[in-house]
């Protein structure tokens, strides 16, 4: 019997002030890292999928971003 699936995990990266692309007010913005790893009986071997966001503090609009856009955000 093998157990395995997929897990994701969120890194906070950092917080800038950015005008938001949904509502257009200038706000705090949480920039994240959310990578998903294949695990097999509960241990997390190799990520799969790595992902970039930013969340909107103001109206709660999350949007994804480019690893380049977010290593320059994170940088500030």
């Amino acid at each position: 019997m093998l157990i395995f699936g997929l897990r994701t995990v969120a890194h906070r990266l950092g917080v800038v002030t950015l005008t938001c692309r949904n509502c257009g007010n200038t706000a705090a913005q949480v920039l994240s890292r959310r990578v998903t790893k294949f695990s097999l009986f509960f241990i997390p071997l190799f990520p799969v999928r790595t992902r970039y966001g930013m969340q909107c503090t103001f109206c709660g609009a999350s949007y994804t971003v480019s690893k380049e856009e977010a290593n320059q955000l994170a940088v500030r």
